[in-house]
């Protein structure tokens, strides 16, 4: 199977059209009359995945993230990127991006998030299109079961979900024993931004969600979301995305049977001491 037909398959769950107009989609080294048999599954085109997919003698590497955002006007053995291209087009092996065409698209990152939260009566956090079915677009705001859950039991629930040592909470007036974080609040309301969450706090707020779990919130928009009423709980970029990885290989195998589909194993890159 050539990878035009490949990326035809991947592009029927979450079309590159979906992508953010900032964004590098779709095949971003290698041929599109590529022979393709062997095709390695990563959240990032990074040096454990590019030599994975060498030891696998892959002819994809399928990763989340882009290697390649802006324009290069070098692809040298000096650079970070240059190295990892170099590395894969000597070894013949296509790279293939699905970003924010992945995170946009229905059934795509945020609703996978949030079926492992179990969220409720969902709808996009930031609509960015309408479809057949609906809105959709990044992130996703929805409802708890009846009664509600404590800041405490979410933050277990969003560790045993993502498979998670711990997480980084920011709540009202500096900490969780105040406002939505008390042990007698109950949350009823989240919204869920895999990846870098940050440009969502005023979307999170209008939609009247009590708590945003997300990624990549730096200390002055945690503080700010927390002045507001916002509970914010960090979950980590790689630590909510990592969901990608077997995702995609069961899609893979279920859609392209005759390929042989692996993963880079899951390990989240951020350490708890």
């Amino acid at each position: 199977m050539e990878c035009r037909e490949v990326l035809k398959v991947l592009n029927r769950l979450a079309d590159e059209s979906y992508a953010c107009d900032w964004d590098n989609v779709g095949l971003l080294a290698g041929r599109m009359d590529k022979e393709i048999w062997r095709v390695t599954v990563a959240l990032d085109a990074d040096d454990r995945a590019v030599e994975e997919a060498v030891a696998n003698d892959s002819d994809l590497l399928l990763t989340h993230h882009p290697l390649l955002f802006a324009p290069i006007k070098k692809i040298t053995n000096e650079s970070l990127a240059g190295r990892r291209l170099l590395r894969l087009l000597n070894h013949d092996i296509c790279l293939v991006a699905m970003h924010t065409n992945f995170d946009i698209a229905p059934g795509g990152m945020g609703d996978l998030a949030a079926d492992r939260l179990g969220l409720r009566s969902r709808s996009p956090l930031e609509v960015t299109g309408q479809g057949a079915e609906g809105p959709y677009g990044i992130g996703v705001v929805g409802q708890w079961g009846e009664g509600g859950i404590s800041l405490e039991q979410l933050c277990a629930r969003v560790k045993e979900a993502f498979d998670l040592e711990g997480v980084t909470v920011y709540g009202p007036n500096g900490g969780p024993a105040a406002g939505a974080g008390g042990s007698t609040c109950r949350i009823s309301r989240i919204a869920v931004c895999p990846g870098s969450g940050k440009d969502e706090i005023g979307r999170a707020l209008q939609a009247g969600a009590q708590v945003l779990i997300t990624g990549d919130i730096t200390y002055h928009y945690a503080i700010d979301a927390a002045a507001e009423g916002l509970v914010i709980i960090d979950a980590g970029h790689y630590g909510l995305e990592h969901i990608f990885i077997p995702f995609m290989t069961s899609y893979l195998k279920k859609q392209l049977p005759a390929l042989s589909v692996s993963a880079v194993p899951v390990d989240n890159p951020c350490r708890y001491f």
